[in-house]
């Protein structure tokens, strides 16, 4: 079967941008807002999630036609929840810091409807070569708006990014920016500022 490399980087390049889980589909919003409170947190998760996300669709779609249509959907979230398994042992086996912090969110990505969405819309319909560039495209499509919304609430409201203190004694932390509300307003303004870049573009 011949590849289309065209249409594998279209693939790859909506999850960037035309289709980026959060501020286009706006789905995924529940570690979204919870742990975007640093830079490293944001990261962290996003790359958990984008592994996730990736080896799934690469299992679904190489055995979308074994899978009996009735089971589909247990069928899912039985290989996700043993990709985000692995993902939370990894963590707090070399990462303890980290999988402490994130907490309970690491295996809530089993019901992130990023995950099971992708499976269901393209991983179960499409050859492997473009489940890959799918998923690797909004795995790096949620990451990069992951830590960006970490780093800005990280700055204003603690005056450092992944820890490194930029800002000195003088500056008076912004409370707020590391609290839920902080996370809502932050989120808004990204989102308003891709929706002026996308109509000017």
């Amino acid at each position: 079967m011949a590849v289309d490399f065209k249409e594998l980087f279209g693939d790859f390049k909506n999850g960037l941008w035309n289709e980026n889980p959060i501020i286009r589909l706006v789905i995924g919003m529940c570690p979204t807002l919870a742990v975007t409170n640093s830079t490293e947190n944001g990261l962290a998760m996003g790359l958990a999630t984008a592994f996730v996300l990736i080896m799934s669709e690469i299992v679904i779609s190489l055995i979308k036609n074994l899978i009996p249509a009735n089971v589909r959907i247990p069928s899912f979230i039985l290989i996700i929840a043993s990709f985000v398994t692995f993902t939370d042992y990894f963590l707090k086996a070399f990462f303890p810091a980290i999988a402490a912090s994130l907490s309970i969110f690491i295996p809530l990505i089993v019901v992130n409807c990023l995950i099971l969405g992708r499976q269901e819309a393209f991983a179960s319909k499409n050859p492997v070569h473009r489940a890959i560039a799918d998923g690797i495209g909004m795995g790096l499509g949620f990451t990069w708006v992951l830590t960006l919304l970490g780093a800005i609430r990280e700055f204003f409201g603690m005056g450092s990014i992944m820890g490194i203190q930029l800002l000195g004694a003088w500056y008076r932390p912004m409370v707020i920016m590391v609290l839920p509300a902080g996370a809502f307003l932050t989120l808004g303004i990204l989102v308003g500022i891709m929706n002026l870049i996308s109509r000017e573009g």
